[in-house]
This record gives C-alpha cells, sequence and structure tokens, in this order.
C-alpha cells in the first residue's frame, strides 16, 4: 500500500483512514445511531490489520465516547496507528453543544487522557467557530505543538480566508474538509490553496455519510432510527435523495467492471484529485471496513474519472 506524506509533516499515511465519526454512538447531537462497541472495536482492529495506518476522531464524537474506544481497540492491538483528534467543539452538563475556541488547551489535556497518549500525531480544529477567535485559537494550537503535547496541527472546514488568516501565526499541516462528488464547495478555490500552499488535504464523507455505498435504500432511509442525524440531512430527502441514489447505482456499473462496490469507485474519485492526501473512511463494524479497504489500492482510469464527471455533469 503506497503512503503519502500529510503537507509539512514527517507523517506517511494510507491512502485512507479510519474515521471514528459513527462509533461515537448515538447520545449526542450528531449521532448516526445505536452502535455497539464490540463492533466498532472489530472495526478498528480489521482497519488496522489491513493496512490503514491512522485513526482520525474527534473529542465531540459521541461527547468523549468515540476518544475512549479508539483508545480500547489501540490496546487491544498490535498496530500502533497515527492517532488524530480534533477541539474546540465542546458540551456543557446537558450535553448541549457550542463551538469554543478558548478552551482548547482544556480540551487537549482530555482528548489526552481519553486516548492514553502523552502526545496526539495530528490535532486539529474542528470548525473555525466564532470567527472573531480563530487567531487566538490557532496560537493555542501552536504554544500546545512548542509543548510537545501535539506534534502537527491542523484545521478543519476552513474557508481560503481563514486558512491565509492563520497561516500567519504558524504553518499549518493540514486542512480537512467534506468533499464528495455531491459536496464540491470546496473544490474550486480551497484544494487548490491546499496544493499551492502544501497544506495536507484529509477529506471526510467521500462517500456522503454512506449514500454513495450502492447500499442505501429508499427504505433504508426511512427506517433510520431517531437519532440519526441523516434523517434530516438535506441530500437524504427528495427531491436530492432519488437524483443521489441513481449516482451510487452509477457508480456500481463502474464498480462492477473492477469487482468493487459503488463506494470505493466514490473514495477513488475524491482521491484523484492531487490536492488530497487521503480519505477519511468510516467503518461501524468489520464487514463495512472489508468492503472499503479496496479503496486504499484502486485507482480511477483518467477516461473514467471523466466518465463520472460527464455523468454527475448530466444529473445536476
Amino acid at each position: 500500500m503506497d503512503k503519502k506524506q500529510l503537507g509539512n509533516s514527517d507523517l506517511q499515511l494510507s491512502p485512507i483512514g479510519f474515521g471514528a465519526w459513527a462509533i461515537g454512538g448515538g447520545d449526542w447531537a450528531f449521532a448516526w445511531g445505536p452502535q455497539d462497541d464490540n463492533d466498532s472495536i472489530a472495526a478498528i482492529h480489521k482497519a488496522l490489520d489491513l493496512g490503514i495506518n491512522w485513526i482520525d476522531t474527534a473529542a465531540v464524537y459521541g461527547l468523549g465516547h468515540s476518544e475512549e474506544v479508539v483508545a480500547k481497540a489501540i490496546k487491544t492491538s498490535s498496530h500502533k496507528p497515527y492517532l488524530f483528534t480534533k477541539c474546540s467543539m465542546v458540551w456543557d452538563d446537558k450535553r448541549e453543544i457550542t463551538n469554543s475556541q478558548k478552551q482548547i488547551r482544556q480540551e487537549c489535556e482530555a482528548s489526552l487522557r481519553r486516548l492514553n497518549v502523552e502526545a496526539i500525531d495530528l490535532y486539529q480544529v474542528h470548525w473555525p467557530k466564532p470567527d472573531e477567535d480563530i487567531e487566538e485559537g490557532w496560537s493555542t494550537m501552536a504554544d500546545l505543538q512548542r509543548e510537545g503535547k501535539v506534534r502537527w496541527i491542523g484545521v478543519s472546514n476552513f474557508s481560503v480566508e481563514q486558512l491565509e488568516r492563520v497561516k500567519k501565526i504558524a504553518p499549518i499541516t493540514s486542512q480537512q474538509p467534506p468533499y464528495s462528488m455531491l459536496n464540491r464547495t470546496y473544490e474550486a478555490e480551497n484544494l487548490p490553496f491546499c496544493l499551492k500552499h502544501n497544506i495536507g488535504v484529509l477529506n471526510y464523507a467521500p462517500m456522503h455519510s454512506g449514500l454513495l455505498t450502492g447500499a442505501m435504500t429508499k427504505e433504508r432511509v426511512a427506517n433510520f432510527p431517531p437519532n440519526d442525524f441523516r434523517r434530516n440531512a438535506k441530500n437524504y430527502q427528495e427531491p436530492l435523495l432519488s437524483r443521489n441514489l441513481a449516482v451510487a447505482d452509477f457508480l456500481k456499473t463502474i464498480g462492477a467492471r473492477h469487482k468493487v462496490s459503488a463506494g470505493v469507485i466514490a473514495i477513488a474519485w475524491t482521491l484523484h484529485n492531487p490536492a488530497v492526501t487521503a480519505a477519511i473512511v468510516g467503518g461501524r463494524n468489520a464487514k463495512q471496513v472489508e468492503g472499503v479497504i479496496p479503496a486504499a489500492t484502486f485507482r480511477l482510469t483518467e477516461a473514467e474519472y471523466a466518465e463520472i464527471n460527464k455523468f454527475l455533469a448530466e444529473h445536476p
């Protein structure tokens, strides 16, 4: 499995990493519904056994629970992957989530404790909110790096203007944007900016939270549990849902040529962009991980990439 350097860091990453959003469980605002911790640990073990060498989580996933599950999985694995987590989304005693960049140092200590590590390999500002605090927040991130509590520092969901502002304070190792063929917001300006300035890109939701796996159906969407955030996501509602499932069906036809799933094609499409270092791919059990692991090595031809883009243009 080829590896790629992340921005200005010494981190050599597998083309896909394990995304730990869904394994946070169902008891918080942006949950994916109920999740069995044993399934989560089995999924992480399978990913590491198959060559994935980094895990991306966040303090807010499950309100700390995802980080705890990741720590349990690592403790019982012979592999020692890079651990990436995120800060700036905090919650109170009522489990209500707010954005704060004034508590980053406190959050870092909590994440170090939950992950049971002395240093976090990549620490990322989850959201640039409130905007007026990003310079103060990034200065704290740089302090944490100098102190050795985190090895490298990055951002997530930042605009080009915000990237420009914080890179004057300290170098940015990575940007984590949403990027899939259903969400190309960052494609025109943000990704080229990152490529030009050697900022690594770790795109999340390359399969758009399951829509492009090839396993999603209208019936499945209709039966999402009440605490699955996707119930209210616009791409899971009509008229977009029918269009998006048609895209997934088209990806199946390309995947069939190579005996891979629609999800693998969706991931490969994002990796085709030269700005993207690696993609974050979730897995809620070992079987799901096995289904997407071909994305670590499969690559689209230029003709196939053009064929997909033609279909997307014809089905806006």
